[in-house]
This record gives C-alpha cells, sequence and structure tokens, in this order.
C-alpha cells in the first residue's frame, strides 16, 4: 500500500517527566523526507508533581490525564505558531501519552492521554496508544523507536555500520542497526530517572545538571555489582523496563556517591548489553537528555572502551528525535504498516497498532 508524504507531528513526553517534545517531519512512512521545527516545553512544576504521584497508576489519575492532555494541546499550538502553520496543514499527531506503568509480563502497559480530547483541542488528527497492540500479542511494547532510527541510519556512510543508537531517556534503550538492514533493540537498563530522582530527592534541582553532583562522588563498587547481578542483564532481548525497576538502587549513600554509582550503574548496564549484540557497533550515537551530561558520557566511554557521540554528530537533533519518531509511527499506523518487529519487541509477527481519532468528519 502507497503512503503519501505527510507533514505530521510527534509529541513524545518521556519517563524522566520533564517535559513535552514536540516536532514536525515530513515522512511517507518510510524515510524520513524533512525534518522541520521543533520545540520542548516543560511540564509545570505542580503537573509534573502530580504526574510522579500518578506512576503506578496512584492518584486521581484521569484528571491528571485531561491535564496532561491539555499540555500536549498547548504544545502544539506553539510547534505550530514557531512553524507559522495552520492546524489544517497537519495530517495527522503522534502522541505517545506519559507512561506512569509498564509492566509487559503481564500484558500491561498505561500511558495517560486522551486522544480523542487532543483531536478535539487541535482539529488535527491524533493516533494514540502505540504500544497495547504489541503487549496484547505477547511483545514487550518497547521499545518504539527503532524503525525510525532505521530510517535515519538508512542515510548514513556504510562505514558508519554496524551503529549503535542509545536513548538516555528515563529509561536507556538501544538500536543496533546492521549493514544489511538487520535490526536489534531492547531497554539495556536505567537510564536517567532514577539519577533524576535522586538530584531531586536530595535538593540538587530537577535533575544533576552537567552531572556536577556525580562528579563530586565516588562509586560505590560493591552497591555497583550487586546491581549488575540482577538476572534482567543476562536475559536475552528483546527485553524492556518499567521506570522503577531498579528503585532505591542508591539507598543510603550519600547525595554526591549516589549519584556517581547511579550514573555508572546506567553505564555498566549499557557496557553488558554489548553481550546480546550480533556484532561490534562501529559507531555509538547518543540521543535523550543523558547526552548533556558529561558524567554519564564519560562513564558510557569507559565502560564500553569506544567513543561516544552524541547524535547531533551525524546532523540530528538529540532533543527532537523522540519526537519525531511518534510523528513518524503515526503515519505508519495510519497506513496499517508495522510499528513493531519480533527483533524489536518480541512481537510474534510485525505489528501495526495505534488508536486513530479523527478530528474531521467526511461529508456522506
Amino acid at each position: 500500500m502507497a503512503t503519501d508524504e505527510i507533514l505530521a507531528i510527534g509529541l513524545m513526553s518521556g519517563t524522566s517527566l520533564d517535559g513535552i517534545d514536540a516536532a514536525l517531519l515530513v515522512t511517507d512512512g518510510r524515510w524520513a523526507l524533512a525534518l522541520g521545527a521543533a520545540l520542548t516545553v516543560p511540564y509545570a512544576p505542580e503537573l509534573r508533581a502530580r504526574l510522579r504521584a500518578s506512576l503506578g497508576g496512584r492518584g486521581d489519575v484521569l484528571a491528571v490525564a485531561r491535564d496532561v492532555t491539555r499540555a500536549h494541546g498547548e504544545a502544539v499550538a506553539a510547534l505550530l505558531a514557531k512553524a507559522g502553520l495552520a492546524a489544517d496543514a497537519i495530517g495527522v499527531i503522534g502522541f505517545h501519552g506519559q507512561t506512569i506503568a509498564h509492566r509487559p509480563g503481564e500484558r500491561l502497559t498505561w500511558q495517560l492521554g486522551d486522544g480523542a480530547l487532543l483531536a478535539e483541542l487541535t482539529g488535527i488528527d491524533v493516533v494514540c496508544d502505540f504500544r497495547s497492540r504489541d503487549v496484547a500479542a505477547g511483545g514487550e511494547g518497547a521499545p518504539l523507536v527503532p524503525l525510525y532510527h532505521a530510517a535515519l541510519a538508512a542515510g548514513l556512510a556504510p562505514r558508519d555500520r554496524p551503529l549503535a543508537i542509545v536513548n538516555l531517556g528515563g529509561v536507556a534503550n538501544l538500536t543496533w542497526a546492521g549493514a544489511d538492514g538487520a535490526l536489534r533493540a531492547f531497554d539495556t537498563g536505567p537510564g536517567c530517572a532514577l539519577l533524576d530522582d535522586w538530584a531531586a530527592s536530595h535538593g540538587a534541582g530537577p535533575y544533576d545538571a552537567d552531572g556536577a553532583l556525580a562528579a563530586q562522588g565516588r562509586v560505590d563498587q560493591a552497591r555497583l555489582a550487586a546491581l549488575l547481578e540482577n538476572p534482567y542483564f543476562d536475559r536475552a532481548p528483546p527485553k524492556s523496563l518499567d521506570r522503577d525497576a531498579f528503585a532505591g538502587a542508591a539507598d543510603g549513600l550519600d547525595a554526591a556517591d549516589g549519584a556517581a554509582t547511579l550514573a555508572a550503574f546506567t553505564a555498566a548496564a549499557l557496557g553488558r548489553a554489548r553481550a546480546h549484540l550480533p556484532a561490534t557497533p562501529r559507531r555509538w550515537l547518543i540521543t535523550g537528555g543523558g547526552r548533556r551530561n558529561p558524567a554519564l558520557m564519560a562513564a558510557l566511554g569507559r565502560a564500553l572502551d569506544q567513543p561516544v557521540a552524541p547524535v547531533e554528530a551525524v546532523g540530528w537533533d538529540g532533543d527532537a528525535l523522540e519526537a519525531q519518531a511518534f510523528a513518524y509511527l503515526a503515519v505508519r499506523a495510519r497506513a496499517g504498516l508495522a510499528l513493531t518487529r519480533p527483533e524489536t519487541t518480541g512481537a510474534p509477527r510485525p505489528l501495526t497498532g495505534g488508536a486513530l481519532y479523527r478530528a474531521r468528519c467526511r461529508e456522506d
């Protein structure tokens, strides 16, 4: 089935709970044809606190879902204003929503957000609920961005592959792209969520800015070794994690040593992930907020014993990449194309997914 080129908006709010990334993308659902404007809208502190309180399904999740959706509507309006576009120029919005629970072993994944409300607020068709179909079929439902990573990687020189693209969001995930189009993807371990929560709980702000807190501390090697004994790291992919899978990992340490240990844990978990790759990557590209943390990036380089670089090194925008991915996936979902494959989520076969809410009604 041929897919027309569509100007789409992607919206992503990761498990770091820091805010909403919004990005424009022209795509036919197979290739990323043109990257457009992008922006990030931080969550208001009050909404972020309510989101944190809702993790696991606690509290008044319906009210939080409504307010999260309204915040996404405001992000769409801001992006359109930045780009000088009207709503009727956009073919579809890909609305990931805010994950508050992810337990695929129980066939459960939960993203807060009301696709019908967002379609009403924006006047644009919305695709949401990207993970449920995969999880219902026995897949991990994560990570979802590998097909977009593969589309981007196809534009790089053959000498760059095999290529590893690592997203350091709340949870860290990896896409391995081979020279022949082969893919492998999985969550490698904690990303920035534990470190962000640790910094916030120790008065260092919502995240460890520039890795300053971790740089002051010493890694608790015994604690780190114990954390790496978790059977998750030996389990063959595909596999995925809940945001709080390793909650309490640094309990009992002082602020700086806890931050240093959590940064080392994220890096060491990625180092362990190499054993599950078909071949050693020639290049490691890092996206997500963690790429801005010098202590974490240095720890990654040590754990991998290879250079790491932010995705900007190849001309990509690490702040917009995940939002672009959901624009891409929305176009694919609307066309009935696969969003996940056995090698990315463990789904039994390539699966489409997503729920479509149309904002415009055709005449009879």
